[in-house]
């Protein structure tokens, strides 16, 4: 009974708009009320574990950093180089859309830092081109749901802190699904191009496409510094955030000379913003998470699917489904911070890879960010073009089903994820 109305104050919460974290720290307060249990286990409890992980000092190290390549022009650098490569194609600035985001989540590891970043200046320019503003926006959300699967990611930190998972495992991991989002996605892009006569973007001439390589390869190689100092196992994640957000300022000072302290102020401001929000969902989610271990509501969720089938791919399906539905009525941290820790015991019990099951929860996820009715890229994009949003829902439909079909394929194909972690790490 108590479990019942724990969840049926996070119900009423949510219902009325209260924010994720604060509805899940008053349903979790509520409890402990009804419970009759010491009110000061609330602090120590949100408090103790996050102070002890060390995974989770890699996600404010990341936010930095993506602040740090926003407001440092860098994101300009990247989006030319990708045009010089792309553009003369039909539906070129189109092909770069899908590009640029592949590259800049390679820095960030956040679908709505590339949303917001990036997103303006690619929906600008191609609706100055001719594109349909629809298509423009959607694309746009479709291709920033890279960011949290092509290493680093913010998302798979928190799963890591959550599952107890490898985060450099994960990381590994989400670089072929991450790699075959973006070709599915530009091939998608081909079709309607042709379909619907998209112009070809701009052509460069050699000596134009060497000027903006040299100017963007201080900032292509942040990606390098990441990935290549994560696989080589040089540094930790962790670590790797922190030097790549060194490196960004220092290339924003000296190379690109676009960065001062009004700037540098701005950037230490919004970090510490977005990193509050982040520690109250962290710190909550860990305090929901330890009420319904008490309560073990894991062992009697693992009992009842258990008792109705011992098939993981069964199991793996119903999952996918479920998140999916979740994902078009919840806010990706609820599904993430509420409904992966319950799931975590079977995912033991049928012995699935923890890894494998990271990536596989992090796109679906993503794929929530993108489907109506509450998808927040889709409220964001459609704000940045000033479209309707009805129009978007409409362009991004057939990316979410490419997005769908993705999934299935890592979901069943489990190696797709682990060849990399298992073969080189």
């Amino acid at each position: 009974m108590i479990v019942l109305l724990l969840f049926a104050v996070l119900a009423l919460a949510f219902i009325i708009r209260i924010p994720v974290s604060l509805s899940m720290l008053i349903a979790s307060i509520a409890y402990f009320l009804m419970a009759g249990k010491d009110l000061g286990q609330v602090f120590s409890v949100m408090t103790g574990s996050m102070f002890s992980n060390y995974t989770m000092l890699a996600a404010p190290l990341f936010i930095f950093m993506a602040n740090v390549m926003n407001e440092g022009e860098i994101t300009d650098r990247l989006f030319k180089f990708c045009n010089g490569l792309f553009g003369r194609l039909r539906g070129g600035t189109a092909q770069v859309n899908v590009a640029a985001s592949l590259i800049f989540s390679g820095m960030t590891g956040s679908a709505i830092a590339d949303a917001s970043g990036i997103g303006l200046m690619e929906i600008d320019q191609m609706k100055k081109e001719g594109y349909d503003p629809e298509f423009s926006c959607a694309l746009t959300a479709a291709s920033a749901t890279v960011g949290p699967i092509f290493p680093p990611s913010i998302p798979m930190v928190i799963y890591a802190m959550l599952s107890g998972a490898s985060i450099g495992k994960l990381f590994m991991g989400g670089m072929i699904p991450g790699i075959i989002l973006s070709l599915l996605l530009a091939a998608y892009v081909a079709v309607i191009s042709v379909k619907r006569k998209y112009p070809r973007g701009e052509q460069m001439v050699l000596r134009e496409l060497l000027k903006v390589t040299v100017k963007a390869t201080p900032a292509l190689f942040t990606v390098l510094l990441l990935l290549g100092g994560i696989y080589l196992g040089v540094v930790t994640p962790t670590e790797a955030g922190a030097l790549a957000s060194a490196y960004a300022i220092l290339i924003s000072i000296l190379i690109y000379r676009n960065f001062g302290w009004k700037k540098f102020w701005r950037i230490i401001q919004k970090s510490a913003a977005n990193t509050a929000t982040l520690a109250l969902l962290a710190g909550t989610s860990m305090l929901f998470s330890y009420i319904i271990s008490l309560e073990q509501v894991p062992r009697a969720v693992s009992a009842l699917v258990l008792g109705i089938t011992d098939n993981k791919y069964l199991f793996l399906m119903v999952v996918n489904i479920i998140f999916l539905l979740l994902g078009c009525i919840l806010d990706v941290s609820t599904i993430q911070l509420v409904f992966v820790p319950m799931v975590l015991p079977l995912v033991n019990a049928f012995g699935i890879d923890l890894v494998h099951f990271g990536v596989v929860i992090c796109l679906n996820m993503m794929i929530g960010l993108s489907t109506p009715p509450f998808g927040m890229l889709l409220f964001i994009v459609s704000g940045l073009g000033k479209t309707k949003i009805s129009g978007v829902i409409r362009e991004i439909i057939p990316m979410i089903l490419v997005m769908i079909i993705l999934l299935m394929l890592i979901t069943y194909v489990p190696q797709i994820v682990l060849w990399i972690p298992n073969n080189f790490m």
